[in-house]
């Protein structure tokens, strides 16, 4: 039997990408498989710009979980404590999702009435069933996960621009300013980037411009 271990779970709005604005329970893995998640290890992980904790399973909603069942249930109660309508979404996340996230889970989920999504940096293949895949490519490592409903890139980073992810099977090609130091300028590069190769849309970080997690 599997067992879960999730970092973090709580309501929001979908801050980044095609589904911006849409309301949804973020569901955070614990664990990735590009970097161990600890500042010591940052400098001889795979991506070194991750900005999220997801070490451990002490956040807002987290916790470990013996089945899929448990998951899908205390997932349910997030949305009922918040939504009155509309069709449930649970987005998984990590950390890398696909470590954990697999079909007997989905489809408890799909059993509950959920529309599934994911987001996760393509070095897994995606299990059969999910509704919509957003895959966020990192410099230096194997993409094994080449068609979705988006990609997510993160700009800039010198050894995964953009025009080497342009001929793969996604429905939307998004780009995203890299956050940090010099997040404005990156704005101003990932936006005229965009203008000159319009195949790629902007995606902002619209949760943190207004104050959502």
């Amino acid at each position: 039997m599997k067992s879960y271990a999730v970092k973090e779970a709580y309501y929001t709005l979908q801050g980044e990408g095609a589904q911006t604005g849409r309301a949804a329970v973020f569901l955070r893995f614990a664990g990735c498989n590009l970097w161990s998640g600890l500042e010591r290890d940052r400098e001889k992980a795979v991506c070194q710009f991750c900005d999220t904790d997801f070490v451990g399973t002490n956040g807002e909603g987290g916790g470990k979980f013996k089945t899929a069942q448990d998951v899908a249930e205390h997932v349910q109660s997030i949305w009922h404590a918040h939504a009155a309508g509309g069709r449930p979404y649970v987005i998984c996340t990590g950390g890398e999702p696909l470590l954990q996230l697999n079909e007997a889970l989905i489809t408890v989920f799909h059993e509950i009435g959920f529309e599934v999504g994911v987001e996760t940096n393509g070095t897994i293949k995606a299990p059969t069933g999910i509704d919509w895949i957003c895959v966020s490519p990192k410099a230096n490592a194997t993409m094994l996960q080449t068609s979705g409903n988006e990609i997510k890139l993160v700009y800039p980073q010198p050894l995964a621009m953009p025009d080497r992810f342009e001929e793969m099977e996604f429905e939307n090609f998004f780009l995203q300013p890299m956050d940090g130091p010099e997040g404005a300028q990156n704005v101003e590069a990932t936006a005229d980037y965009c203008m000159k190769n319009p195949k790629w849309r902007l995606s902002l970080q619209t949760h943190k411009l207004i104050g959502l997690p």
